[in-house]
């Protein structure tokens, strides 16, 4: 009886490198500590499972590009990591504060769905490891999403704002800050059907 040998990738140490075991753990603490919250209805669990997932996700890649271990399978891992962490989070704060049931319902379609969809999008172009090398693809879906405002504004916008409502009671700020992000998102997506159906061209920026 004859038995096929399934090839060993050759990425298999890039898989199990220091940047993956980073995402791994920083999730794992993440979402254990959101369960905290979730359980305790404790605003300080919450502050530090935001903490540790903002934190943890600046870390690996950081790590990764620094020790040159960017992998495809390593952004989508992250990606994926990304929003294990928010969801349970999101559930935690609702949980705490159903005030902000609203607000958030926004934010976890607009992340969840939309960003999903365009953060996934990079594995349609080979030359591009991750999202943030799509400014090889196209500058202005780039600048939106992956620039590190952006990026700071995609992940911490919603939760300032609803710290800051909740301190200083301006309950249309979530929204507004919500629905901003969700409408770039939504530019975003359309700008790219439109550059994959040959009705824009791509402009990559010039480096």
């Amino acid at each position: 009886m004859s038995t096929t040998q399934i090839p060993r990738p050759a990425s298999v140490e890039l898989l199990l490198g220091l940047p993956n075991q980073i995402t791994l753990v920083r999730t794992l603490v993440a979402m254990t500590v959101a369960t905290i919250a979730f359980v305790t209805g404790d605003f300080g669990w919450l502050v530090a499972g935001y903490l540790t997932y903002w934190l943890g996700d600046s870390l690996d890649g950081g790590v990764a590009r620094y020790l040159k271990q960017e992998t495809v399978v390593g952004a989508v891992f992250d990606i994926v990591c990304d929003r294990a962490s928010s969801f349970l989070l999101a559930a935690a704060f609702m949980t705490t504060y159903p005030d902000t049931v609203g607000p958030l319902a926004i934010y976890l379609v607009q992340f969840g769905v939309l960003d999903t969809m365009l953060s996934l999008s990079f594995l349609l172009w080979k030359e591009t490891l991750s999202p943030n090398y799509f400014y090889k693809v196209d500058q202005p879906i780039y600048v939106w999403n992956w620039s590190k405002p952006a990026k700071a504004v995609n992940t911490g916008a919603v939760v300032v704002s609803l710290v800051i409502d909740h301190l200083l009671h301006v309950p249309w700020l979530p929204y507004g800050v919500a629905a901003a992000a969700a409408a770039v998102k939504i530019a975003s997506l359309t700008r790219l059907v439109a550059i994959l159906r040959g009705r824009r061209d791509a402009v990559p920026a010039v480096r």
